[in-house]
């Protein structure tokens, strides 16, 4: 019997002025967009993962608000599993003279219709989901996540 072991992630939906924050990458050579967003590390709360991920995509201090939803997500044809916690926030102006992540190519704010029409493509149908999902007022708030140890 195979073991399961999902990668579980974490992404940020920042939405002001009717646009989102969004961070440009290059996996496997081709440019997409996402939320900022990446792998809890071992050792780290949900929140403590979140914030961590936006300063480093986007060189900005990130303030969650609420956890807008939990998915899970296999890449189609492959045994990769993502569960990704999705929190919705705000930033703070960027930091001057901080490096982006060496993974993220630009960062951009963009409308929904912009993420969804445009080019570079969303990396996967989880960053539609999230956006829509903040769209609609899906909010948990943060005192549903317990870090214990």
């Amino acid at each position: 019997m195979m073991r399961w072991s999902p990668f579980v992630t974490v992404a940020a939906v920042v939405h002001r002025q009717g646009q989102f924050l969004m961070v440009e990458e290059h996996p496997d050579g081709r440019p997409v967009l996402n939320q900022p967003a990446g792998h809890v590390e071992f050792g780290e709360s949900l929140s403590e993962a979140i914030c961590r991920e936006v300063l480093e995509e986007t060189g900005r201090p990130f303030r969650p608000s609420a956890l807008t939803g939990i998915y899970q997500w296999t890449v189609p044809g492959t045994d990769h599993t993502y569960l990704r916690f999705c929190f919705v926030g705000m930033v703070g102006e960027r930091i001057a003279n901080r490096a982006l992540d060496p993974d993220i190519c630009a960062t951009h704010w963009l409308s929904r219709d912009e993420v969804a029409d445009g080019e570079p493509p969303p990396r996967s149908p989880l960053v539609l989901r999230c956006i829509d999902d903040t769209l609609a007022g899906r909010a948990l708030p943060l005192d549903v996540l317990r870090t214990l140890g």
